[in-house]
């Protein structure tokens, strides 16, 4: 059954895609080892795809809103006091405006959201290997290959010390891609779930059938189906544990958070109340260990591990300076936004600003929507809000209000759907796009979830006629 449906994702339902979808799938694949290799597929598939669906790229709004915002990203570069690196700044936005044009009108199904959900989650494997290499048998690596063809930096020890950062520049940059990976497998683990193969894998009958059929003998003829290949189930199983588990090594508070927020949103859409009360136990625990009264904390830490309370509270890292605070780097971008409510500062300018007020260096506030309300001004920062929220509404209103979409496939929908949550959330306390592969990764998932809303989603009234024409 899994095969045929991965046989038939393998195929675009529109033949005159196909070219660009296989550039895609494989740009998708290699993209997380070779970010320049992966790049290099996408690009083609984007290209490819504009050529063959100008028209109806041409006419949709949410293009209009894409190209209306990079009209104010350049204004705002005009503006700025540092124009050669506010211009600089907006590679990190105009090339990631195409990806998400010509991606959202090639992705059309939820068989391809779930064939790239699976390249995902199998191309990840080598990351979480170099990870516990890094971490637990001193792993060190520095290979870079034709330039930045092949470029891989492993510390021995973590980046920081200590935090599993695997190929990737920070533990943070790493805990937000496992995050998303997480997520993915854990979706893809549930659907294989409800298909019946794990209940198959708990039944005993199941392991005499299969032993027997090794053997060459016949078994009752009560033996139950086994016609679902278990494989694809136990590498889930693993992958889902090995991702939960390297999160948990980065150290990343935000990562955390992320992951136990889908494990409620699962198990709440799963209608599974008892985890629900299990998730919500473990997660109140380790909240009363961080950061309940002391004579109430001691009990709980006797249960839940110092790396984890200690770190919710920061009390593992008792002397941090004031600076380094996300507080403090939010209010001052926010007293940044006030004084340049319109046009903003100028992309890249936080950071040196920052730095001349309190003598110390941090790259962004923490906080995408603070940065371009600060960097880019309010209206660019509300019209790239806007964006966001267009595609989110639309891809909640198609998953809870429409029968357009099969049930077979609300649950790999309702995975994207989180993994677009879990980025928003995680983008209000970091900023994912100065990593060039945790910004595409966003750009390809806001591509799909909105590629395939505009597919199925016959939603009327103002917001159809504002998210598409075609729709």
């Amino acid at each position: 059954m899994l095969g045929a449906s991965l046989n038939k994702a393998f195929y675009h339902p529109n033949p005159s895609l196909q070219s660009p979808w296989n550039c895609a799938q494989l740009g998708l694949f290699v993209f997380p080892l070779s970010p320049f290799l992966g790049a290099v597929g996408l690009g083609f598939a984007v290209l490819f795809t504009w050529l063959q669906q100008s028209q109806t790229i041409n006419r949709r709004p949410l293009n209009w809103g894409l190209a209306l915002l990079s009209v104010f990203l350049l204004i705002t570069a005009g503006f700025a006091e540092n124009k050669i690196d506010a211009l600089l700044g907006l590679f990190n936005f105009l090339p990631f405006f195409l990806v998400f044009i010509g991606l959202s009108a090639l992705i059309q199904t939820p068989a391809q959201l779930r064939q790239m959900a699976w390249i995902l989650v199998i191309s990840s494997s080598p990351i979480v290997i170099m990870g516990f290499g890094q971490l637990f048998w001193g792993w060190s690596l520095n290979l870079q290959f034709l330039w930045i063809v092949l470029e891989w930096t492993i510390a021995p020890t973590g980046e920081p010390p200590g935090r599993m950062a695997s190929i990737l520049m920070h533990a943070n940059s790493l805990a937000a891609y496992l995050a998303f990976i997480f997520i993915l497998a854990l979706g893809l683990w549930l659907e294989q779930w409800q298909s019946g193969i794990g209940y198959q894998l708990l039944d005993i009958r199941y392991w005499i059938s299969a032993i027997s059929k090794r053997q060459g003998k016949i078994f009752s003829h009560n033996s139950p189906p086994s016609s679902l290949s278990p494989i694809p189930f136990i590498f889930l199983t693993v992958a889902v544990v090995a991702n939960f588990v390297a999160l948990i090594l980065t150290n990343s508070r935000n990562g955390w958070a992320i992951a136990i927020f889908a494990c409620l949103a699962f198990t709440l859409y799963q209608g599974w109340r008892l985890l629900v009360g299990c998730v919500a136990a473990m997660v109140t625990g380790v909240l009363l260990a961080a950061f309940a009264p002391n004579a109430i904390a001691q009990f709980f830490r006797q249960f839940v591990p110092y790396s984890i309370w200690a770190r919710l509270n920061d009390d593992m890292y008792p002397d941090r300076p004031v600076a380094l605070m996300r507080k403090t780097q939010w209010e001052f971008a926010w007293s940044l936004s006030q004084q340049h409510p319109l046009t903003g500062w100028g992309l890249r300018s936080f950071s040196g600003l920052y730095k001349a007020h309190t003598q110390i260096n941090i790259g962004h506030p923490h906080n995408l929507f603070l940065m371009l309300s600060a960097e880019t001004g309010f209206p660019s920062a509300l019209l790239y809000s806007g964006f966001i929220g267009c595609i989110l509404i639309a891809a909640v209103q198609l998953l809870w209000k429409s029968q357009d979409i099969e049930p077979k496939d609300r649950l790999i929908f309702f995975s994207y759907l989180l993994v677009l949550i879990g980025w928003m959330l995680f983008n209000t306390v970091d900023v994912t796009l100065f990593d060039f592969r945790l910004n595409l990764f966003s750009w390809w998932l806001l591509a799909a979830v909105c590629g395939v809303s505009l597919k199925l989603s016959k939603i009327g009234g103002s917001l159809s006629k504002i998210y598409s024409l075609d729709g």
